[in-house]
């Protein structure tokens, strides 16, 4: 997935839970901030950062993409970008789990909300939440930075589609190329832990994927393992 135009900046503080401040120039100016995590590794003053311009009637002009950590190492922090990345594995057949199946729908209710993905081919269905990892540490991808009752009741959901007899599988997106692999972040959240050991248990297919990163795009590499 190639970004827009990038421009850089360099990170002053966090004004809300989807927006930030950054120096562009010498001017302090408003970014959004697509990505609801902590992000108490990244949102660091000083750390420079690349924005995306955006036209239309919004509050800011710059939407935030990426972050340079001290190390040189670039890190995406734009939570939509998974899906995308996904979609584009997909259709590439860069999921050998998941090239079975030929058809793919995106948003689709599940239980009492929805899941990113339905897949569909000739020996049935299988649908597929997608979640935004960008804490790192020792190596180990960590998810969720923060407690997340939104990503608790996707795997009960996942898991009672597997009850049901349908394929299930969460794919973790390590949106930076350090990881070498993921676990669930018990410390930031033991229940989402316990779920998604319990998901594992019943059948739901747990993969994590790495993303190469830089100022140009950003592609999903190769699979992690996964340390329940």
């Amino acid at each position: 997935m190639r970004w827009p135009p990038l421009i850089p900046g360099v990170f002053l503080r966090r004004l809300n839970r989807f927006a930030v401040e950054v120096r562009l120039g010498r001017r302090r100016v408003p970014a959004h901030l697509p990505n609801s995590g902590r992000l108490r590794e990244l949102l660091v003053p000083g750390y420079p950062i690349w924005m995306a311009r955006r036209e239309g009637r919004r509050r800011t002009r710059y939407d935030l993409q990426v972050v340079g950590l001290p190390d040189g190492t670039l890190v995406s922090a734009d939570a939509r970008v998974p899906n995308s990345l996904f979609r584009e594995a997909w259709e590439r057949g860069e999921l050998p789990p998941l090239q079975a199946y030929t058809a793919l729908e995106a948003e689709v209710p599940l239980g009492e909300g929805r899941v990113d993905f339905r897949l569909s081919g000739p020996e049935g269905a299988a649908y597929v939440e997608v979640k935004s990892v960008t804490l790192v540490e020792d190596g180990v991808g960590l998810f969720p930075d923060a407690p997340t009752a939104r990503g608790r009741r996707h795997m009960a959901a996942l898991m009672e589609a597997r009850a049901d007899g349908v394929q299930a599988f969460v794919l973790f997106v390590v949106q930076r190329p350090d990881a070498r692999a993921f676990r669930p972040h018990d410390q930031a959240d033991p229940e989402f832990g316990r779920i998604l050991r319990a998901a594992a248990a019943h059948g739901v297919q747990i993969l994590a994927y790495r993303c190469d990163v830089s100022l140009e795009e950003i592609r999903l590499t190769d699979p992690i393992p996964v340390l329940l």
